[in-house]
């Protein structure tokens, strides 16, 4: 086998962080360029061949769309190029589950995508970066990774983006995967799919939008009345989130103020995982909602901010595209 010749996009995160001891617990991410990361990953004998470029340096909690449209632009590139075999995206935590699916629904499913961050700092005892890195160029440099969507490779697992969500905030195997767990296992000299590729040839489902409306998400809690809606449409959103209780729940009110807001309302939970089912303790057919189904909040919003620049309002369609995978 030729080896394989991998593009990485850095974007900072903790995989990039320093804290200028192997001890300390505070950190600075997105203070390792891709040049170093490059350097490392080279160091460690994998066979493959690395090109990359800076997209950004920031911590996760920042990212939004000037990042996202310039990763969308080099992804796009990189398929094209008869040079490129894989790609790697390098990536804040807090936000990779969001990166991945936007990435995932608007790009076709070809050649590997695979999104990698890390826990820890790189300069910190135990760290895991760099092997999280060697894992990611394991599967990004794999045909078997191909026709699968984009992926996101963490603690020696490997998730769908459609799947996969933080769901710890320390310690190396923070990431889990819903309804799904892990699609594969993967350690710097080994990889082992579960399955096989589920949607090879697939284009990509929407088209690489313009730009992203505002949609907002509303966190349900006891007591909760219906000022937020009203905030939230105050400030402009052109659609909403119900993080509810339970399965996608919220107080009588609230439900009330949401059926009137005049935007589309997509209805998740804020509980770790679980689906949130149609018409099961909120009538959504009387209400005109959409439920989110085994999407959590910010999935939901993606999801929601695509179809709504697709041009979609219809609640009955957009459901549809809830229910897919």
């Amino acid at each position: 086998m030729d080896t394989p010749r991998i593009r990485i996009l850095a974007t900072g995160g903790t995989i990039a962080g320093s804290a200028g001891s192997a001890i300390e617990r505070g950190y600075r991410p997105g203070q390792i360029g891709v040049a170093e990361l490059l350097g490392a990953a080279e160091t460690l004998g994998l066979d493959a061949a690395f090109a990359g470029r800076d997209i950004a340096a920031i911590g996760s909690q920042d990212i939004g769309w000037p990042q996202w449209d310039a990763l969308h632009r080099e992804i796009v590139a990189a398929m094209a190029d008869d040079g490129v075999d894989g790609v790697i995206v390098t990536h804040g935590t807090d936000t990779a589950e969001e990166t991945a699916f936007l990435l995932d629904l608007t790009l076709p499913a070809g050649k590997p995508v695979v999104l990698v961050g890390a826990m820890r700092p790189a300069d910190a005892v135990g760290s895991d970066g760099m092997r999280n890195l060697a894992n990611a160029v394991r599967v990004a440099g794999d045909t078997a990774a191909a026709g699968r969507g984009v992926l996101v490779v963490m603690s020696d697992q490997v998730f769908a983006a459609i799947d996969v969500r933080k769901a710890a905030t320390g310690g190396a195997e923070a990431f889990r995967g819903f309804p799904r767990g892990p699609i594969g296992n993967v350690t710097p000299t080994s990889l082992d799919w579960f399955g096989p590729p589920d949607r090879s040839g697939r284009g990509a489902r929407f088209a690489w939008p313009d730009a992203l409306p505002k949609v907002a998400i509303l966190h349900a809690y006891a007591g909760m009345d219906a000022d937020a809606v009203g905030c939230s449409l105050g400030n402009g959103a052109a659609g909403l989130v119900l993080a509810g209780l339970g399965q996608g729940n919220a107080p009588g009110p609230v439900i009330e103020a949401l059926a009137i807001s005049g935007v589309p309302v997509v209805r998740s939970s804020r509980v770790d995982q679980g689906s949130v089912d149609r018409n099961l303790e909120v009538d959504d057919d009387r209400y005109g909602f959409v439920a989110a189904r085994g999407l959590g909040p910010a999935k939901s919003r993606i999801l929601l901010q695509v179809l709504l620049a697709s041009g979609m309002r219809d609640p009955a369609r957009m459901q549809e595209e809830f229910d897919r995978r």
